[in-house]
């Protein structure tokens, strides 16, 4: 006989954490996006292309956070019999589009980096210096805007890795600035141009990375599976385990999905229960499904 449990994440939870998430991403977007024209206008007047990388660094930003508060409204329709799950997988996808784009950006601020270490042009440091300051007050608001947020949420992991990664790039801005405005060195702005890809693709490789592992239904990264079959097998009443799958619908939201023997004379009502509360408690594994089989204990001699 086979019996099975779908238990899913508490919906009240899951409600309220993208209207938090949706407040912060906006608040950022707006501030992003109002300086990013400010560093487009003090870039081509102080000649800087760590300026406008940085600026073209904030467009991907804008980007991203629209892109993220789109998934996270997206990712709330409800379930269709053609889409069982529901569209969660929409921020997973965002973060996917994130990362591809930081890589672009990355780039194309190498390309341009290096016609200007041929024939470096002439930079107005003042300027250059009073402009990325402003964008790095900009980008330290927008972390501490979506603190806390990204922990629960790859698609707005995604959105502050982009911050994250243009606060660097707005620091490096700053140092090429007064490079340039005590010495007169103006490789140092490509140079500081070079740099700033160079942090954008090792921020987008991780976000690419994580969001490929989630599309590919690769284990939980922080799920260890051979612990959980041990942990099955140790459920009084267990007696094998088999078809044991575990991977990732969104952010924070893990299925698993087994088939268990039942060897001892207990309800498989009273075992289910008791796997999902301690899949629960040790793994933090909410949507189950457990089939379990009693016949084959039978033929094996293992029941009692």
């Amino acid at each position: 006989m086979a019996h099975a449990v779908h238990p899913h994440v508490d919906a009240a939870e899951r409600a309220a954490a993208p209207t938090r998430h949706t407040t912060a991403l906006t608040t950022t977007l707006v501030l992003v996006t109002a300086y990013m024209i400010a560093e487009v206008v003090g870039g081509l007047m102080a000649n800087s292309l760590a300026l406008l990388a940085d600026a073209g660094h904030m467009l991907g930003d804008a980007a991203a956070l629209g892109l993220a508060l789109f998934a996270l409204w997206f990712a709330r329709r409800p379930a269709t019999a053609k889409h069982t799950y529901g569209f969660y997988r929409t921020e997973i996808l965002a973060a996917l589009v994130n990362g591809a784009t930081l890589v672009g950006i990355a780039i194309s601020i190498i390309v341009e980096a290096y016609g200007r270490f041929q024939a470096p042009p002439p930079v107005r440091a003042g300027l250059m210096l009073v402009v990325a300051a402003g964008g790095l007050l900009i980008n330290i608001a927008g972390l501490w805007m979506l603190h806390g947020h990204d922990e629960h949420s790859l698609n707005v992991h995604g959105a502050w890795v982009h911050v994250v990664t243009d606060t660097l790039g707005s620091v490096q801005a700053i140092g090429a600035g007064v490079l340039l405005w005590m010495f007169g060195w103006n490789w140092v702005d490509p140079l500081a141009s070079i740099l700033i890809a160079l942090l954008i693709v090792f921020s987008a490789w991780k976000l690419l990375r994580a969001s490929t592992a989630v599309l590919m239904e690769s284990a939980p990264g922080h799920i260890d599976v051979d612990q959980v079959r041990v942990a099955l097998l140790a459920t009084p009443g267990v007696g094998a385990v088999d078809d044991l799958h575990v991977w990732t619908i969104t952010s924070g939201l893990e299925a698993l999905s087994a088939h268990v023997l039942l060897c001892d004379d207990r309800s498989p009502r009273a075992l289910l229960a008791e796997i999902r509360a301690m899949l629960r408690t040790r793994f933090r594994i909410d949507h189950v499904t457990i089939q379990v089989e009693t016949e084959a204990c039978d033929e094996a001699g293992l029941h009692p």
